[in-house]
C-alpha cells in the first residue's frame, strides 16, 4: 500500500486532516499538495478532450511528419528494392551495416516500456501511473520499426517467408539452433506479450470513454472494451492477469536483448566475440529506453497542456535517478569491454581496438559516445538538473545519440577489420541508409501521434487511484 492509499479513511479521501501526510517525503508532500484538488470529472475531461479536441497545429504537424516519413523512409526503401542493395554502403566483408544497427537500437528502445510497466507495477511504485502508458506505447511501436528493419536489410523483402519455420520449395528445414531463429521466437513472444499487456491496461479506460463518444469511435470502443462494466470480479480478474503478465514479461526484458547480443557474440569476428555482450546490450537497451520515455512525456506535456498536471517534476526526478544509475553501469561495462580486448592477447582484437579508438574516422564518434553516455549524464546527480524538463530533454537526446553510436561503432568497426588484411574494406553508409534511418524516427512519431488521438496516453483509471477529490 502506497502512502497515498493510506490517506484514505473508509474509502474516502483523508487528505486534509490525516496526520499520515507527515510520513511522506518532502517531494511526495509537494506532489500531493499540488494535485490534491483534482477530481474524477477533471481527469476524465482532460484525457478525453486531449483525444477529441484537435486544433489546426496538430494537423499541420501530422502532415509534415507524414510527408517526411514518405520521403525519408518509404520512397528510399522502394528505390532500394527497385535498384538493389548496391545503393547502400554494404560491401565484402561489411555485410552488416546501419540497418542492423537500427534493428538493435529500436529493440533496445522498446525495453524500457515493459520495464516501467511490469517491474514498477510489481513493486507498486507510485510514480509509474502517469507515464506507463506512454512507455508501453513506445514499446509497441519501437518493436514494429525494429522488425521493419529486418525487412529493409533483406533486400528482396518478398522472400521473407523463407525464414519462417516450415519446409518450403527449397527443401531446407529451418535451423532452430541458429541465433537468427532465437530472434524470431524471442522478439515474436516479446511483441505479442507487450501488445496484450498494453491492451489489458487499456480496457478499463476504453470502457470509461465509450459513453462519451459517438460514431466510429463509439463502435470501436464498444468492441474493444469487451463489455467491461467495472464490477469487483472484473477488476479482480484483470489485476490478476496484469500481475501474471508483469511477472512473465520481466524475464523477457533480459532474455530478448541478450539473444540479440548473441547473434553477434556467438561468432568469432574480432570485436563481436565478447562474453560481456549480454549484460552490455541489456543495460544499453534500458538506458536508451528510459531516455526515449523522457522524450515522449516531454513532447506529450508540450502538445497536451493538461498532461502537465499528471506528469510532473516528481516523475522527471525519479527517471533522472534511474538514468544516472544506468549511465554508471553502462560506463563500467564499456570499460570492461575495452579491458577484455586489451587483455585478450589476440592480435586481431588489438587491431580492432586500434581501428575503433584511434582511427580518425571513428575516434571522434567514440569521444561523442563517451560524452553523451558517461560525462553529460553525471549532471543528473544534481536535483535541479533532474527536475528541469528542458535539461532532461536535452540530455535524453544526447543519450539516444550516444547509444545509437555505440551500436554503430560495434558493427561498423568489427566486420571491416576481420582476420586477413587483404580483405579489409571500410564501411560508410550510403544516402539511402541515412535517409531510411532518419525516416524511422519520423515513422515512430507518426504512429504515436495517431495513437494519442484514438486511445488515452495517460491512464484514466490508474491516475484516479492517485488523485481524487470526490
Amino acid at each position: 500500500m502506497s502512502p497515498f492509499d493510506k490517506l484514505r479513511v473508509n474509502g474516502k479521501p483523508g487528505y486534509q486532516t490525516s496526520p499520515l501526510i507527515l510520513s511522506l517525503s518532502k517531494d511526495e508532500q509537494r506532489y500531493f499538495q499540488l494535485n490534491k484538488n483534482i477530481s474524477y470529472k477533471e481527469i476524465n475531461d482532460d484525457v478525453i478532450d486531449a483525444m477529441t479536441r484537435t486544433g489546426p497545429l496538430y494537423y499541420v504537424v501530422l502532415a509534415i511528419v507524414t510527408i517526411l516519413t514518405l520521403l525519408l523512409f518509404f520512397l528510399p526503401w522502394i528505390y532500394q528494392i527497385k535498384v538493389g542493395q548496391g545503393v547502400t554502403g554494404l560491401n565484402n566483408p561489411s555485410y552488416w551495416g546501419v540497418y542492423l544497427v537500427n534493428f538493435v537500437f529500436w529493440v533496445g528502445v522498446a525495453h524500457a516500456g515493459t520495464l516501467i510497466s511490469a517491474m514498477l507495477y510489481i513493486t507498486r511504485t507510485q510514480w509509474r501511473r502517469s507515464v506507463h502508458r506512454s512507455a508501453e506505447t513506445m514499446t509497441f511501436f519501437a518493436l514494429i520499426i525494429a522488425v521493419s528493419f529486418i525487412m529493409v536489410h533483406m533486400g528482396r523483402v518478398w522472400n521473407f517467408y523463407w525464414v519462417l519455420p516450415y519446409p518450403n520449395q527449397r527443401t531446407i528445414w529451418t535451423n532452430f539452433i541458429s541465433p537468427l531463429m532465437f530472434d524470431v521466437f524471442a522478439i515474436g513472444t516479446y511483441f505479442l506479450s507487450s501488445l496484450i499487456f498494453l491492451y489489458f491496461g487499456l480496457i478499463p479506460d476504453i470502457a470509461a470513454i465509450r459513453h462519451r463518444s459517438a460514431g466510429w469511435r463509439r463502435r470501436l470502443y464498444v468492441m474493444l472494451s469487451l463489455g467491461w462494466r467495472g464490477t469487483d470480479r472484473e477488476w479482480y480478474i484483470r489485476d490478476k492477469a496484469y500481475m501474471l503478465f508483469s511477472v512473465l514479461i520481466m524475464p523477457l526484458v533480459v532474455s530478448v536483448h541478450s539473444i540479440v547480443s548473441w547473434d553477434f557474440a556467438l561468432g568469432i569476428v574480432p570485436g563481436l566475440h565478447k562474453t560481456v555482450f549480454a549484460p552490455y546490450f541489456v543495460t544499453g537497451a534500458l538506458y536508451s529506453g528510459f531516455a526515449g520515455v523522457v522524450l515522449l512525456i516531454s513532447i506529450l506535456r508540450r502538445v497536451q497542456q493538461s498532461s502537465a498536471k499528471y506528469i510532473t517534476e516528481r516523475h522527471y526526478d525519479r527517471i533522472g535517478i534511474t538514468l544516472l544509475a544506468l549511465s554508471l553501469l553502462w560506463s563500467y561495462l564499456t570499460i570492461l569491454e575495452i579491458v577484455m580486448g586489451l587483455t585478450s592477447h589476440s592480435s586481431f582484437e588489438l587491431e580492432h581496438l586500434r581501428y575503433k579508438l584511434l582511427n580518425p574516422g571513428f575516434a571522434g564518434l567514440t569521444a561523442l559516445m563517451i560524452f553523451s553516455n558517461t560525462i553529460l549524464p553525471l549532471s543528473l546527480s544534481i536535483r535541479k538538473v533532474r527536475v528541469s524538463i528542458t535539461c532532461q530533454f536535452i540530455i535524453s537526446i544526447f543519450i539516444l545519440t550516444g547509444m545509437w553510436l555505440e551500436r554503430f561503432l560495434i558493427f561498423g568497426t568489427s566486420l571491416p577489420r576481420k582476420f586477413l588484411p587483404y580483405a579489409w574494406h571500410d564501411y560508410h553508409p550510403g544516402w539511402v541508409e541515412i535517409a531510411i534511418t532518419a525516416g524511422s524516427f519520423f515513422l515512430f512519431i507518426l504512429m504515436f501521434m495517431i495513437f494519442m488521438k484514438i486511445f488515452p496516453v495517460i491512464s484514466i483509471t490508474e491516475v484516479k487511484e492517485e488523485w481524487t477529490d470526490s
